[in-house]
């Protein structure tokens, strides 16, 4: 991942800098994995505007990402996406079965790797399984605070978060903001850091 830099050609351009999307894989979205985002910046409970000059922008659907451990699956990446509504990309992943899910994509994934979710899997990028199961000081991402609550931790492009200690049925882990938790070490967590950490 780079960032590019444009030559001062205008006042607007002078010192501007993008992240390079070149690493992302061209194409729609998934269809079957989106939804309408329907918007009401600036409208009241009739519809109308009740507040001016809000609103606009371009039209978005939203990505149905799988951020629990609802699913247990074993799939390929097939493509890392832009998504919009997040500041990391997203990875679509398709099983044997015919099944397709957005998972949050990790840095060093690439088409064609395999994904797990399960209790307990290979400790690979992107694969997401119990704390209990993840040695200590691994960095992961999408970390559950309850148990089957889904994914509430570290979920912001570049992040991470590691397990400092386990003890008993808890596990100690220190959060991207320095804050140190105690987590169930039944919640689950996907490891590896989140991809776009230029952004």
């Amino acid at each position: 991942m780079a960032i590019i830099a444009y030559k001062p050609t205008s006042s607007g351009r002078r010192g501007m800098t993008v992240v390079d999307y070149s690493v992302l894989t061209k194409g729609k979205p998934e269809k079957s994995l989106t939804e309408m985002l329907r918007r009401h910046g600036g409208r009241d409970g009739h519809g109308r505007v009740s507040i001016r000059h809000r609103g606009g922008g371009a039209k978005r659907r939203y990505r149905l990402v799988e951020l629990g451990p609802t699913q247990f699956f074993t799939g390929q990446a097939k493509s890392i996406e832009y998504d919009p509504n997040r500041s990391a990309f997203i990875s679509l992943v398709a099983t044997k079965e015919g099944a397709k899910y957005y998972i949050l994509s990790p840095q060093g994934i690439k088409p064609g790797d395999t994904v797990e979710y399960g209790e307990k899997t290979s400790v690979n990028p992107g694969n997401r399984m119990k704390l209990r199961s993840i040695p200590p000081g691994i960095p992961i991402h999408n970390v559950e605070l309850i148990p089957g609550q889904g994914g509430r931790i570290a979920r912001a492009a570049g992040n991470s978060t590691q397990i400092l200690a386990k003890e008993g049925d808890y596990g100690t882990l220190k959060l991207p903001s320095g804050e140190v938790r105690t987590i169930h070490l039944d919640c689950y967590a996907s490891i590896g850091t989140l991809s776009n950490p230029d952004r």
